[in-house]
């Protein structure tokens, strides 16, 4: 469970450095925005393998149940991963889903951290996903503060409807991959029940 923590302090110390937009920009004053991109994304990298690592131990050693979800919840985190992956591909097609949530990026992480905490009880991905789902909010509330309407279009039109379906249908065979195919090859934990 030590690298795992240790991990996540690195990953989300990372992304919540990014927040904290005066030392920031001291930091890339004084580097460089190039380097600033790949130390960013190095350090992220590193926690993230160290996630990875850790959570491997972590599973491999046996899980520490904390609470035993309801069959019904593993239902809705299905859903639930499907509506966050739409929102990861809406991110990078301006549409009006894009521009109704604002930061479908933020809103699919959200999401889809919440769906691993209903569906898993046990004290790893409590602590996992508990905060991923932590740093979204507080991400979220960093970026609400800051002034970003020419970043987001500001009030422009959005593009018509064919981005939105675009994000639908790109999102839905993402998702339909990774529960089908790389769920179980990448994490090791099959989404479907497994058939005799």
């Amino acid at each position: 469970m030590t690298l795992l923590i240790l991990g996540l302090v690195i990953f989300l110390g990372m992304h919540a450095f990014s927040m904290a937009r005066g030392a920031r920009a001291a930091l890339i004053a004084r580097i460089g925005e190039g380097p600033y991109k790949g130390l960013y994304s190095l350090v992220s990298l590193a926690g993230i393998v160290l996630i990875s690592v850790g959570y491997g131990q972590y599973r491999a050693g046996g899980y520490v149940p904390v609470w035993d979800p309801p069959v019904w919840t593993r239902h809705l985190a299905l859903l639930l991963v499907w509506v966050a992956f739409v929102c990861f591909v809406a991110a990078y097609l301006p549409g009006r889903i894009k521009r109704g949530l604002k930061h479908p990026m933020l809103v699919g992480v959200k999401i889809w951290a919440l769906a691993h905490l209903l569906a898993n009880g046990d004290l790893g991905s409590i602590l996992l996903f508990g905060s991923i789902l932590a740093w979204a909010v507080l991400a979220r509330i960093s970026v609400k503060r800051r002034d970003v309407a020419a970043q987001h279009g500001g009030t422009a039109t959005p593009a018509g409807w064919r981005n939105d379906v675009l994000a639908v249908v790109i999102g839905t065979a993402v998702y339909l991959a990774f529960v089908f195919w790389l769920h179980p090859w990448l994490i090791g934990v099959p989404v479907l029940p497994m058939r005799a």
